[in-house]
């Protein structure tokens, strides 16, 4: 299965991993196709890191969501260079909406063991199409807003997310 996230600076595509991450899958196309990331931000970016949005609006304020899923991160994929992940809290298990995209090899976000410390973050697709949106996205200067730091100066808009096929 494949998405297109359609942002104000153009399209990413990417292939969802159903197999080998289905819950994550499932609660994310259920956002897709609710229209919940219409208009969302990319609102954390770090050079060198990843660039994270799907939960926030152009005011930064976090939308509401559904409740967290069991994090998945043991399923093999590692958080390579353009592979999409969740985005959580401490707790390994409170995954919702927020995603990221990996804009390096970061292998230390990957599952070490069931503890807190060592779950990781799930992986559960990659870009396959537009990964010079994704490095564009990460080269924008960034600035605190509203208390939230690594904040792109430019909104970053995800207009929509699209099932493709």
């Amino acid at each position: 299965m494949k998405v297109e996230i359609t942002t104000s600076l153009g399209p990413i595509t990417v292939e969802l991993n159903q197999d080998k991450a289905p819950k994550t899958v499932e609660n994310f196309l259920a956002y897709v196709k609710s229209g919940f990331y219409d208009e969302t931000i990319f609102h954390r970016v770090i050079v060198g890191f990843m660039i994270q949005g799907g939960g926030m609006d152009k005011d930064m304020k976090t939308k509401p969501t559904n409740p967290s899923i069991e994090n998945e991160a043991n399923n093999g994929l590692s958080n390579l260079y353009g592979t999409i992940a969740m985005a959580r809290l401490s707790d390994p298990h409170s995954a919702t909406a927020q995603f990221f995209i990996n804009t390096e090899d970061n292998p230390g976000l990957d599952f070490q063991t069931e503890t807190e410390e060592g779950w990781g973050y799930c992986v559960f697709g990659e870009v396959t199409e537009g990964i010079e949106i994704v490095g564009a996205i990460e080269e924008k200067p960034t600035t605190t807003r509203n208390g939230h730091q690594d904040v792109p100066e430019e909104i970053i808009y995800i207009n929509k997310i699209t099932t493709l096929d």
